[in-house]
């Protein structure tokens, strides 16, 4: 029996038993994959401060996240496919977040809809939401988010167009899976899955089949899909979506000042930096690089999330004490997932929370709340940078 101490050891054991185009799916980035790399690496260079004789009793990792009380500040990132790693894994995913006390945001590309979900998510059940081209459907999401109780709106600003992933396109990659003689044969490496898939219903976007007219089947999903999403994205649009919603909006995939400025402008409640895990700008930079400017440009003004890289609870303490008051795990939760379905995501959660907590009080620290770049080593964070007007 493998014994899991560590996101490694889940991931190993994904790679094991989900498909390889879904596996690859998930852990893969854009072009040549350098700011894929450069999320997680760049974390290691962080070194932290260890202080003594410090008092470690009562140590609180609990915080807020756009005013909503998380049990640490970690939450489940939008993914898209969740439940193409494993069997209803959105719903999987979900519960196991409710346990743990996170917040679990469900992307416009899952498999399991909003409604199937909102049956087994918690209070932190967050709906994130990618603009196409057909507003009525946008809409009409909108307000099935709204009538599913999802608290927060995570708005997507950064895939107006597709980033090219090799991996992606070498495996024909599709859901349900194209039936090539290399994907069955792969399949059928992975009995586990397979009697998964088998034995529900799922397998198709949940959200977007059915509620577009003439989108009622895979194939025509593909074809609607590849003309949605909507290169004009702009502003403005924001603006009405945020009419629209009229509740919590966290604007995903800043990594500009310029663009940061504006996302204060529209009114938002709080900003993810991100680059969408290394997804879409290959070369562009790594999320904790990019995170101390942001901060210091609006983190007055507006929550500063960010997402990218996150692989312990180490590197959430480090977004932590360089100014994010939260960050948002995607391949780690996938891992656990593809590895252990929900037992898998609710040992992910279960590591980084005591990762986060164990190295809080090494660093002298029994409250989050307290936490800032003083139990960083000078010199090997990040700083900000002087940015352009």
């Amino acid at each position: 029996m493998t014994v899991i101490t560590n996101i490694e050891d889940l991931r190993i054991l994904a790679q094991k038993r989900v498909p390889r185009m879904f596996y690859d799916y998930a852990d893969s980035g854009s072009w040549t994959e350098g700011t894929y790399r450069a999320n997680s690496d760049d974390f290691q260079k962080i070194k932290l401060r260890q202080r003594v004789a410090v008092n470690m009793e009562n140590r609180s990792t609990r915080t807020t996240m756009v005013g909503q009380s998380v049990a640490m500040p970690v939450a489940i990132a939008p993914t898209g496919l969740t439940g193409m790693q494993h069997a209803d894994g959105e719903i999987l995913a979900a519960r196991a977040a409710k346990k743990m006390g996170v917040p679990f945001t469900l992307s416009t590309m899952s498999i399991c809809s909003i409604e199937d979900v909102a049956q087994h998510a918690g209070d932190g059940f967050w709906f994130q939401l990618y603009v196409m081209k057909d507003r009525d459907f946008i809409e009409r999401l909108i307000d099935r988010a709204k009538a599913a109780r999802c608290s927060a709106l995570v708005l997507t600003l950064d895939l107006q167009i597709l980033g090219q992933r090799h991996k992606d396109l070498k495996n024909g990659l599709s859901a349900p899976p194209k039936l090539t003689i290399a994907n069955m044969i792969n399949i059928a490496t992975k009995p586990q899955w397979a009697l998964g898939m088998l034995g529900t219903k799922r397998r198709e976007f949940g959200n977007i089949v059915g509620h577009v007219k003439g989108v009622d089947n895979m194939g025509s999903l593909s074809e609607w899909t590849a003309k949605q999403f909507d290169p004009a994205l702009n502003w403005g649009d924001v603006e009405w979506i945020k009419k629209r919603w009229g509740g919590k909006l966290i604007l995903k995939g800043i990594q500009d000042v310029i663009d940061a400025k504006l996302a204060v402008d529209s009114g938002a409640d709080a900003l993810i930096v991100s680059n969408h895990g290394g997804r879409q700008l290959d070369g562009a930079q790594s999320s904790i690089e990019c995170l101390p400017t942001i901060v210091e440009a609006v983190g007055q003004q507006i929550e500063v999330h960010m997402d990218g890289g996150i692989r312990s609870g180490q590197d959430v303490l480090k977004a932590r004490a360089l100014g994010a008051r939260g960050v948002y795990i995607g391949r780690p939760f996938l891992y656990g997932l593809g590895a252990m379905g929900e037992a898998g995501v609710t040992k992910c959660l279960e590591i980084l929370h005591k990762e986060l907590d164990i190295t809080m009080a090494f660093c002298g620290h029994t409250n989050i709340e307290t936490v800032d770049k003083g139990i960083l080593l000078p010199g090997t964070f990040p700083l900000p940078m002087a940015m352009p007007a």
